[in-house]
């Protein structure tokens, strides 16, 4: 490709509105323009990403049997209500109706479609397992588009889904689709970690796993064991048994203390000269509408995916200053866990706890000495916190350690959530019928374009791998009105070409130092400068992540990109 008449807009200026290093990045160089919140253009830098993604993706899923298949992106309603999820689905299913007040959803994912149609086409076992994909646009609704192509409301994804007649098939396919997905990532050049998560939306009977992508902007945090490997989303990890801590005797009473102005944990903490870990704090939520109370230690979290699958509610919310006052008579701040009106749920660390401070349920109070079992009910007791830094591992004696990562992949096993309602059942071997046993696996296509750039940059531009990038090498002859660097430049060019390889010739009348920091901006991960010793047959040959470039041949050039674009 020559650059003079190459659509690539760069930009000396840092976008006001980008956040992110990946976001100011992809802007600044040429691979994509905002049209709308979450809402992208993918120029030819970004769609030329974007399809190596896809090439990567369509070779691994091929690999492992699965067929590539493409399903509308508008979704008949009723689909979605006879799964049970238009209703629940939330603000972020962008819904509309057609010229006949017939109403369709803009599909943020497909499991209701792709059942309807093996349901259709599949009915016995011998067809069966079945696996299939797709790479095609989604649509969500998100109320804060954020960090570019990393939370978008138009977003390029690959969904894939399994059909088995029993455990060890579908068994046996998430096992090929884990390690296909480890392929794709480890191709991508990303450093991540596969780690136990919660299955959110989209459900399921079975397991399910995050590919997390390390990288400090990420919104989920997961944790790690230093000893034996375990990893897991802080929704989704178990946070072992709290020891139980030993208790005075004889037991002091409750009392009851002023502390006028104070509602938080942190101002308990600065004015009483105590421990977080000293305290209580008891939380107001909303399930389903009906109001519980949460109870966990001063220094930790509520767990809000784990307590709304204890209370099988479709939604959860905390409730606001005015609902908690019309529920417990006080303001926030100072709720506390005794004579509440409502189930008490403990986390069973809190209830683990000798003796502690908690609020008293008068505005301006606090209590002490306060013990479970004895000054409130203990009969409903969980794991109801996230798994924090510094926590025991579950599994063995080591310690988790915590850090960032951004999803960029998730892998499911349904069950029969959507086979059941819908009907997508086989005939067994001796004709009984049964409900098939699904699975579904999602990459998103056009987040991992983000993932990658922020993993892989440095503050000049971006350092894209071999595998990815828009352009494998960028030919830079520093003057094109000098004949030698012109004609040696273009004779690289061609034989990069011949041998298949993505080459970008900068051809432009522009100063040497446009095009130099233009180059950074692009990344491609050789480039070769023609400039004063052309007429000798020498260039500047540097790779992209190396400090130093080195001064060879022109051949030598050629051999070392070979070498390293073909092998």
């Amino acid at each position: 490709m020559r650059q003079q008449h190459f659509l690539m807009p760069t930009l000396r200026e840092v976008p006001a509105d980008a956040e992110t290093a990946s976001h100011r990045l992809l802007l600044r160089g040429g691979y994509i323009r905002q049209l709308a919140a979450g809402v992208y253009t993918y120029l030819p830098l970004g769609q030329r990403v974007l399809r190596n993604l896809e090439r990567i993706i369509r070779e691994e899923m091929d690999a492992i049997g699965a067929q590539e298949l493409l399903m509308p992106a508008m979704q008949p309603a009723p689909l979605w209500e006879q799964s049970g999820r238009y209703a629940v689905y939330g603000p972020e299913l962008i819904r509309l109706e057609d010229r006949h007040g017939r109403e369709f959803a803009l599909g943020p994912t497909h499991e209701e479609v792709v059942t309807a149609l093996i349901r259709d086409e599949i009915q016995s076992y011998r067809k069966l397992p079945l696996l299939v994909y797709q790479i095609q646009t989604k649509f969500r609704d998100e109320r804060r588009p954020r960090f570019g192509l990393l939370r978008g409301r138009e977003f390029l994804m690959k969904d894939a889904y399994s059909f088995a007649a029993d455990e060890e098939q579908l068994d046996a396919i998430y096992a090929s689709m884990t390690q296909a997905y480890n392929r794709i990532f480890t191709r991508c050049g990303l450093r991540f970690r596969a780690v136990e998560a919660d299955s959110g939306s989209i459900g399921g009977e079975g397991g399910s796993h995050e590919f997390m992508a390390i990288a400090d902007i990420g919104e989920d945090r997961i944790v790690t064991c230093t000893d034996c490997g375990y990893a897991a989303n802080v929704e989704q990890a178990d946070t072992g048994l709290p020891q139980q801590e030993k208790r005075e005797t004889p037991e002091p009473a409750a009392e009851k203390f002023a502390t006028p102005g104070i509602h938080t944990i942190a101002e308990l903490e600065q004015a009483l000269g105590v421990s977080s870990k000293q305290l209580l704090k008891t939380l107001i939520y909303e399930a389903d509408g009906r109001a519980v109370a949460v109870l966990v230690r001063g220094d930790r979290s509520v767990n809000e995916i784990r307590l709304q699958r204890i209370l099988h509610a479709e939604q959860i919310e905390l409730a606001d200053a005015d609902t908690v006052l019309r529920l417990t008579g006080c303001p926030i701040g100072f709720v506390g866990p005794a004579g509440l009106r409502m189930p008490l749920l403990v986390d069973r660390e809190a209830a683990a706890v000798s003796s502690a401070i908690a609020g008293s349920g008068e505005a301006g109070y606090h209590l002490r000495h306060v013990q479970p079992g004895r000054d409130f009910p203990v009969e409903h007791v969980y794991d109801l916190r996230l798994a924090a830094e510094g926590d025991r591992c579950p599994r063995c004696e080591g310690t988790l350690r915590s850090s960032r990562g951004i999803e960029v992949g998730h892998v499911f096993k349904l069950g029969t959530r959507y086979s059941a309602k819908l009907g997508a059942s086989f005939a067994g071997a001796s004709g009984e019928q049964r409900p098939m046993i699904m699975g579904c696996y999602g990459i998103g296509v056009s987040r991992l374009v983000s993932v990658i750039a922020e993993q892989r940059h440095e503050e000049t531009g971006l350092l894209w791998p071999m595998a990815v990038a828009p352009f494998q090498v960028h030919v830079i002859p520093v003057s094109v009105q000098d004949e030698e660097q012109m004609l040696g430049a273009e004779a690289l060019y061609r034989r990069l070409r011949a041998q298949g390889i993505e080459a970008l010739l900068d051809d432009r009348q522009e100063r040497p130092g446009m095009k130099f920091k233009d180059a950074d901006l692009i990344g491609a991960p050789i480039r070769i400068v023609f400039g004063r010793k052309a007429s000798e047959g020498l260039v500047e040959y540097k790779e992209r992540q190396e400090a130093n470039s080195l001064e060879v041949t022109v051949e030598e050039a050629y051999e070392r990109i070979v070498r390293l674009c073909l092998n």
